[in-house]
């Protein structure tokens, strides 16, 4: 398969990408914002794995990777990158703007992205679309974590859409939405809450990327008859 794993030079993304790229008949193309030394590494080690530098924050850059998207011949698209923190203020303390640029900095890029995608996988009539989303979604947010689950629940609704609309081309859109794990992304979250996110599960211990990757995996290796599922990854209680 030729997959393409955005942001999968770190975090839950390099657990996939690695996971994907251990399979010798896979072509993995991945893209990285500030992780450029990873992405060398990892194409050093697998020499299917192919880079692609991305900035979500740019407008530019996801324009012209769209582009490059058609010279891929994907079969899967993981809509996996997201830029900026997990935890950031309570709901009413935070402007108004801040929900507007995060929007566009994590929302519209993969909305571009899984256009293009969209439209290549139509001429082949068939395809995968696998988004990362969070089980917030089904459970309870976290405090400080408005602007976060609020992209993902948009990404939600989409992850439908695009199930729906595509159906009949064959193209399968479904997501996975991991409890919390430790990554890049919640690196600035005091040790106390990590502790106590950790004695809320009921097996007393987080989620771990590489769990979350199998779940990816398994998604990708479905038939079309699994389209608009979401798989939740928590180790129990404590959701978040």
């Amino acid at each position: 398969m030729n997959i393409l794993v955005t942001g999968g030079a770190s975090g839950l993304g390099l657990a996939i990408t690695t996971l994907l790229a251990g399979d010798a008949d896979n072509t993995i193309y991945i893209t990285y914002s500030k992780s450029s030394v990873k992405a060398e590494e990892l194409k050093m080690k697998y020499p299917n794995i192919i880079s692609f530098q991305c900035d979500f924050t740019s407008t530019d850059s996801v324009k012209a990777f769209g582009e490059k998207i058609k010279e891929l011949d994907l079969d899967a698209l993981i809509n996996n990158a997201y830029a900026g923190a997990y935890l950031q203020s309570h709901f009413y303390k935070t402007p108004v703007t801040d929900f507007m640029s995060s929007f566009k900095e994590n929302v519209v890029p993969v909305l571009e992205i899984t256009q293009s995608a969209i439209t290549e996988f139509r001429k082949k009539k068939k395809g995968k679309i696998i988004t990362i989303l969070t089980s917030a979604l089904s459970g309870t947010p976290s405090i400080g974590s408005s602007i976060y689950a609020s992209n993902k629940a948009y990404l939600q609704m989409m992850t439908k859409v695009w199930a729906n609309e595509n159906a009949k081309f064959n193209i399968t859109s479904n997501s996975v939405s991991p409890s919390f794990m430790l990554t890049q992304l919640t690196s600035s979250i005091d040790e106390r809450i990590i502790e106590q996110i950790t004695e809320s599960q009921s097996v007393k211990t987080l989620l771990t990327v590489e769990e979350v990757a199998k779940a990816v995996h398994h998604l990708l290796k479905e038939s079309t008859q699994v389209n608009g599922t979401d798989i939740v990854v928590t180790p129990g209680s404590g959701v978040i």
